[in-house]
């Protein structure tokens, strides 16, 4: 327990620096406060992994379970040309799960990994089985402070500061690159699994689109659509950056309609209309200020787009 979020967020910069598997977590107003030094770690290329269960906002707002944080989540958050990797668990065996995944993605490509859930999971009891605990040498990182490999007239740097413009602008395409290729392996490489669910929606005339705990909620209005005769199905993205962009434009070729439910005034959304690009309509459905759409709400707005008579 830091003094302050600053101060955490500064504790996981060293800390990682030295090759140690490193995790800070914090709700809202907490996580606006670690944006610098989360610019400064993604900067820096120091793995770790950070964990953001979204409240109600803006300002102070309150402790009710929101998903207003998506656009800082999903794009950088703080200063200057960067990403986090952003995992979006739905249960708390998902959690549990996704840290251990968070902690190889970060190692693997020397960059922040947010797990982003939700007052709903942050205060749900569900049972969970753990994982095996991992062998993990701190001294395996040979860009790491005090790597015992090196010699000792060597000395590792891990920094973001870069005062000449061409060094700096190398930099930046060199992260730009590493994007690209994480953006790769989720959308067509080894993790396109990993990073959506899709239910149903092969015969599907309207999808649903929705993260977090907002997905099981679409899960039920799903089956419930099923049996009054309206054919619905689910796309429930677990990666929300990269966002799973391809799955959407396969299966606008063959659906009317997408209906995306979110706990916010409408973030997730854009990057939908962006993925479909104006091939079908985009429906918004959401609630706001820590509530939570029941599932006869989301219902009530399918009819309306299914059956607007």
């Amino acid at each position: 327990q830091a003094e302050s979020e600053v101060a955490a967020i500064n504790m996981v910069y060293g800390a990682g620096s030295a090759g140690a598997r490193v995790m800070t977590s914090s709700s809202s107003p907490g996580v606006s406060l670690k944006q610098e030094g989360i610019s400064y770690i993604a900067g820096a290329e120091i793995p770790c992994l950070l964990v953001n269960v979204v409240r109600g906002g803006p300002g102070l707002g309150n402790i009710a379970p929101a998903q207003s944080d998506y656009w800082q989540a999903t794009r950088g958050g703080g200063h200057g040309d960067y990403r986090t990797l952003v995992l979006a668990p739905n249960s708390v065996q998902e959690m549990a799960d996704m840290t251990v995944a968070g902690f190889e993605f970060a190692d693997r490509f020397r960059n922040p990994v947010l797990l982003l859930s939700d007052g709903v999971l942050g205060q749900m009891m569900e049972p969970v089985t753990l994982p095996d605990p991992i062998d993990y040498d701190v001294n395996s990182k040979k860009w790491a402070l005090g790597y015992k490999g090196k010699d000792k007239s060597e000395r590792n740097l891990c920094t973001s500061i870069f005062l000449d413009v061409d060094e700096l602008e190398e930099h930046n395409w060199h992260l730009y690159q590493k994007y690209q290729v994480m953006t790769d392996l989720f959308s067509k490489g080894e993790y396109k699994d990993f990073a959506v669910e899709e239910h149903l929606c092969d015969d599907a005339e309207i999808i649903l689109v929705g993260y977090g705990i907002i997905s099981r909620i679409l899960k039920t209005v799903v089956e419930k659509c099923r049996k009054r005769g309206i054919k619905a199905g689910l796309i429930r993205p677990k990666v929300l950056w990269p966002f799973p962009s391809q799955v959407f434009e396969r299966l606008q070729q063959t659906t009317n309609n997408f209906l995306v439910v979110e706990m916010s005034c409408g973030q997730m959304v854009e990057d939908v209309k962006l993925a479909v690009n104006g091939k079908k309509p985009v429906y918004f459905f959401g609630r706001t200020g820590g509530t939570i759409p029941s599932d006869f709400e989301i219902l009530n707005e399918v009819d309306k787009i299914v059956r607007p008579d």
